[in-house]
């Protein structure tokens, strides 16, 4: 198995290497590289390693630009030192990692799952498209929106949007329901709201709402082919409806929420 080492600092580009041949004798480093630019050069003049292992952060960039400027034609195992939500990213779109420093029983489980799933036959057009929508994620993924400035009669309040139950819309008008059963009018549509919160914390279940995954109380069938949901909060209890059509991207999220 020849593998491709992307990493920027010397030390730890030696230590995985020594760590991928420990983990398996069949493991052979054929390059290393420690920029955007020279990755891109070696995987110019070179045949296609087995598997790449690159870490995202590099001097001149990230190794998602290697992408852009050469066509990747192997599978690569991200090492990220990115948060939670970069992670699920990852997973979400069937791409492995490894979140640094390196524990050597993931690196063995990241081996295992390529040659499970990727040694084969590889897709090489589909893994460039995962990998800009993972980029594409990670640059949005701090930019979330963290808080609702709302007004109550003649005061302003603020919202932490990690204390929003639900959102909801009726009469052409968006509400915002809290985690305490508390309901507050917002001048945002749905539309606007699912493009600024964090995909991993909200679904969109309908046309008409929106539910946070900590909020989720009993789901059961509803006739037609749906799903109901009873949104959990201290005093205020509101039935959605998960629509026919998102039932599979609503259980998927389940799977991957949090």
């Amino acid at each position: 198995m020849t593998i491709l080492i992307v990493e920027d600092e010397p030390f730890a580009a030696t230590h995985l290497a020594e760590m991928l041949r420990q983990t398996d004798p069949s493991a052979e480093v054929v390059g290393t590289c420690a920029s955007v630019t020279s990755a891109v050069e070696w995987i110019k003049q070179h045949s296609a390693p087995d598997l790449g292992v690159f870490d995202i952060q590099l001097g001149d960039g990230t190794s998602f630009d290697i992408f852009e400027k050469v066509e990747i034609a192997f599978p690569v195992v991200f090492a990220t030192a990115y948060d939670q939500f970069a992670i699920k990213a990852f997973k979400v779109n069937s791409v492995d990692y490894l979140l640094k420093p390196i524990d050597k029983h993931e690196l063995k489980q990241a081996l295992e799952k390529f040659k499970r799933l990727h040694q084969s036959s590889f897709p090489s057009d589909g893994f460039s498209r995962m990998v800009q929508t993972m980029a594409q994620m990670i640059d949005r993924g701090q930019k979330y929106r963290q808080r609702f400035v709302v007004s109550v009669g003649e005061h302003i309040k603020v919202l932490k949007t990690e204390n929003v139950a639900c959102f909801y819309s009726e009469d052409k008008a968006t509400y915002l329901l809290t985690r305490q059963g508390k309901i507050y009018f917002l001048d945002q549509s749905l539309n606007q709201l699912e493009k600024e919160l964090d995909p991993f914390r909200f679904f969109r279940t309908s046309r008409k709402d929106m539910v946070h995954i900590d909020s989720l109380g009993d789901i059961v069938s509803f006739g037609n082919y749906r799903l109901k949901i009873k949104v959990k909060t201290d005093r205020e209890t509101r039935d959605i409806v998960v629509s026919r059509d998102r039932i599979k991207s609503f259980k998927d999220w389940l799977e991957n929420a949090g």
